[in-house]
């Protein structure tokens, strides 16, 4: 059976109360979930209550950006997977590379983060990618074999998890792969998850990295893309709707 498709918009550290709402009604009245493609969207922590609100009853999914890989303790400025459940939180976002980058995470904490994310009920998008030196240096699937089985969750199954190949020099910089570098990558990562045991054939694989309504179509129409996360382009409802509909 075909992946789930998932589009899943992630405003990053970006919104006030009043443009969320108007963002997230704008959304959840336009886009149409269907039995074989979710729509989320992931706001920065303090609007995840008013979001999930106006989200209630569209069948757009509530995410977060990130969760702690401890269900409490000490840690300040840090919040729990099981709180975000709480709270109506269904995903979230674990290693993407801005965590990576400025908050030194490893692979082993974002599959602690992951771990913690499905004890608490949530599904994790699990994210990917190499550096523009790195890709220069001829390094992707280097990257993607050793990121992969180590920050994949243990007991993670296809049914439960995502995982999102965010080329890290696309990220906001205009710039993306050819499609048919996509396609190349996201096979490997299928082979790459196929040895951990898993029926990687049925895992929903993302596209992240400048994704925008004008290069969506031909995106979302790569072999091997179940679907995209996108950053600048969910904070417009229009261009965000464009990519979700690219998403058959």
């Amino acid at each position: 059976m075909a992946p789930i498709k998932l589009v899943a918009g992630n405003w990053k550290m970006n919104g006030s109360l009043s443009g969320a709402r108007l963002l997230a009604e704008e959304i959840a009245a336009k886009s149409a979930p269907t039995a074989r493609r979710r729509v989320a969207v992931c706001p920065p922590f303090p609007l995840l209550s008013s979001v999930g609100a106006f989200l209630k009853g569209s069948g757009v999914l509530l995410g977060a950006q990130d969760c702690h890989a401890h269900e409490k303790g000490a840690h300040t400025g840090d919040v729990s997977a099981k709180l975000l459940s709480e709270v109506g939180c269904r995903i979230v976002i674990v290693g993407h590379s801005e965590r990576r980058t400025d908050h030194r995470e490893t692979d082993d904490m974002v599959r602690a983060k992951a771990e913690a994310a499905l004890a608490a009920g949530l599904d994790p998008i699990v994210c990917v990618g190499e550096t523009e030196a790195e890709r220069d240096a001829g390094r992707t699937k280097d990257v993607v074999e050793r990121q992969v089985p180590a920050s994949w969750p243990k007991g993670g199954t296809v049914e439960r998890c995502v995982i999102a190949y965010e080329p890290v020099w696309a990220i906001g910089t205009g710039k993306t792969p050819t499609v048919g570098d996509v396609a190349e990558v996201h096979s490997h990562i299928r082979s790459v998850v196929a040895k951990l045991g898993v029926a990687a054939e049925n895992l929903a694989i993302l596209y992240g990295g400048s994704v925008k309504g004008s290069n969506a179509p031909e995106l979302m129409a790569v072999p091997g893309v179940d679907g995209a996360l996108v950053g600048g382009a969910s904070l417009d409802a229009a261009d965000f709707l464009k990519i979700v509909n690219a998403c058959q």
